[in-house]
């Protein structure tokens, strides 16, 4: 159930729509509640950002969201009662006159590559990104804006494209303000990949992460990340600090010396997707690209074979996991893969709660519902795999 609160041009509220019910559960994905006021009011709307929700975390409940109009809906509306005032962790999108704004941006970049704009269409919003597409003659875009922690995206996406293109996107534009602007990728989005697809993302990705061994440091110049060695534990232990971490006391105790052993594996530090799931993989049964490039860091390659395998049953992640380390060991002998894996699987969910921790403080506090659980989750199945994965003498 949606109940969408709006306002003019100017920011001013006018009262809020009679709920109405979206099929998508999915509290970032807008494209409904758009379509739905379009279609019960004859009006457009862009969905500004989430005010509140009558249950702690996603998916579905009633939720209240923020929507800017040009005209006001013929419609009698209902006098509601919200905190409008500034927030200083506001995303520029999550504004009146936002999304306005990264629209006009993003139709000059393609008005001046020859792609002339004719419809427009908001498909998410939420405190990690807003997303639009934007159709013409020539093909369709995609409008992408990030908030700060993620602008290093597109000097990833620029990489990619000179030194393994094909494998993302195409990046058509980009700002300093967190927009870019990407090329359609044919296909969908592959989340009921099976394990011969998963395969398959895995070894493409090898090639990738091999080629970008050499390539680290450039890549932590150009602004992605580092997350390499001694940095990781203290990067984990900043956002951790002010969250209850006693469940993962001893980890965090022994994560430099688990870290220093990892190293002693011998496998090279590269370019590490962060949220390597089929999701994040689009495709037509042709042509494969990695998409959402924001997470990526300069890393430990394990993190994402363990990200792909996450949710796999035991029976179903070896094969990966055994096809993973031999393509590393093949091409580092010497090396142990096998190690590198079982001393970092309690530490892949220990950084994804760093992740969410970081989330937080960086969002107003209406939005916390999106990610407040996953911080205790992640830590939780952090302690979990610490117990099965004891720390070698």
């Amino acid at each position: 159930m949606i109940t969408l609160v709006l306002v003019d041009d100017a920011g001013a509220p006018l009262g809020a729509l009679p709920p109405f019910e979206v099929p998508e559960p999915w509290w970032q994905q807008v494209g409904a509640i758009v379509g739905g006021v379009r279609h019960h009011h004859g009006v457009d709307v862009a969905v500004l950002r989430l005010l509140a929700a009558d249950r702690p975390e996603p998916p579905g409940g009633h939720l209240t969201y923020l929507g800017q109009v040009t005209t006001p809906p013929a419609v009698p509306l209902e006098p509601v009662s919200v905190d409008l005032s500034p927030h200083p962790l506001r995303a520029p999108w999550a504004q009146p006159g936002g999304p306005a704004r990264s629209l006009a941006w993003a139709a000059g970049e393609l008005h001046r590559l020859g792609r002339p704009v004719t419809a427009t269409a908001q498909h998410r919003t939420w405190n990690l990104s807003a997303i639009w597409r934007l159709d013409g003659e020539h093909g369709s875009a995609w409008l992408k804006q990030v908030p700060g922690f993620f602008r290093h995206e597109a000097a990833v996406l620029r990489w990619l494209a000179t030194t393994v293109p094909g494998t993302a996107p195409a990046l058509l534009a980009a700002d300093d303000t967190g927009r870019i602007l990407l090329d359609h990728v044919p296909g969908e989005d592959r989340y009921a990949a099976d394990d011969a697809e998963r395969a398959a993302i895995a070894a493409d990705h090898h090639v990738l992460q091999l080629r970008a061994v050499d390539h680290a440091d450039a890549l932590v110049a150009a602004g992605v990340p580092d997350l390499r060695g001694p940095a990781l534990a203290a990067w984990i232990r900043r956002w951790l600090a002010p969250h209850d971490v006693s469940v993962v006391a001893d980890l965090l105790a022994d994560l430099d010396e688990r870290l220093d052993q990892v190293r002693d594996c011998g496998l090279p530090d590269t370019l590490v997707h962060g949220d390597l799931h089929p999701g994040n993989v689009r495709g037509d049964g042709r042509r494969q690209a990695v998409i959402d490039w924001a997470d990526s860091f300069v890393g430990h390659p394990a993190f994402d074979i363990l990200r792909l395998t996450e949710t796999l049953a035991p029976s179903a992640a070896a094969p990966l996991l055994d096809a993973w380390a031999a393509r590393w060991r093949a091409d580092l002998p010497g090396s142990d893969p096998e190690r590198a894996v079982d001393l970092l699987r309690p530490v892949a969910p220990l950084r994804l709660a760093a992740v969410y921790a970081m989330f937080l403080a960086g969002i107003e506090p209406s939005e916390h519902p999106y990610h407040a659980a996953d911080v205790p989750a992640c830590l939780g199945r952090a302690a979990a795999e610490a117990d099965r994965v004891c720390l070698p003498d």
